[in-house]
């Protein structure tokens, strides 16, 4: 006696394709899709068990529902030249009313009351120059997303508001009077000191340069402070107007 059709509806339909690289677990799905109006219990089985991990491997789908099925290919040496002759099959039955165990249920089930769906298992392993394609495609992925990270996070710590940015431009053109008039002051008092110098006696001559020095070295300071603090506010505008 003929087996009945297959129930549940496969995709795909007819193959497993597994991309490569092979050095490290490949996983592809399998999803079966249960269109009656009854519950249908399933088990999905391979020729080769020790090459493959599929979870899960059996269940019970309910009616006008769906599940996926991720099948695990574990690594080994792909040899091109090798044709895989790996398959898969999906074995499934109508669950009857009363049920309480699958298991019970795949034991007393009759030959005749059992499904199946084969398909072969396909290796793909890409092309030198596709993997290297895909390689920088990666990277610029990666560069971008780096770059663009990095541009908000510099936008969320320079976020001012307009009042923020006036006082800025505001310090801004205060520190630079402020500057400029030091440097005036600086200038007419060595203009000052040079008059007093040369008008005083060679007595008084070593006091009065110690003098002129240690108000200089002050004067220095405070102008070299004012242009550091200058350069970093103007930094932070530059920033803002990126």
């Amino acid at each position: 006696m003929a087996r009945p059709e297959q129930v549940l509806l496969l995709e795909p339909q007819h193959e497993l394709r597994f991309r490569g690289p092979f050095t490290d677990v490949v996983t592809t799905t399998l999803k079966l899709a249960n269109p009656t109006d009854r519950n249908v219990c399933f088990k999905v089985k391979t020729t080769a068990p020790r090459r493959y991990c599929v979870r899960p491997n059996s269940g019970v789908i309910d009616p006008g529902t769906s599940i996926i099925v991720s099948v695990m290919l574990q690594p080994f040496d792909y040899d091109p030249n090798e044709k895989s002759k790996h398959k898969f099959m999906v074995q499934s039955l109508l669950a009857p009313a009363d049920m309480t165990d699958t298991e019970g249920v795949w034991k007393d089930a009759k030959p005749e009351d059992l499904m199946d769906s084969k398909l072969r298992c396909v290796f793909d392993m890409p092309a030198e120059n596709e993997k290297t394609h895909e390689m920088e495609s990666n990277k610029i992925s990666a560069s971008i997303s780096k770059s663009e990270s990095s541009t908000l996070s510099m936008k969320s710590l320079v976020s001012l508001d307009d009042g923020e940015v006036k006082k800025i431009m505001e310090e801004c053109k205060r520190l630079q009077t402020e500057v400029q008039r030091l440097r005036e002051e600086n200038k007419q008092i060595r203009e000052d000191d040079g008059l007093r110098m040369r008008k005083s006696t060679v007595m008084s001559a070593p006091h009065s340069s110690s003098a002129v020095r240690v108000k200089e070295e002050g004067l220095s300071t405070r102008v070299i402070a004012l242009i550091v603090l200058f350069f970093v506010v103007g930094v932070i505008v530059g920033k803002l107007a990126l």
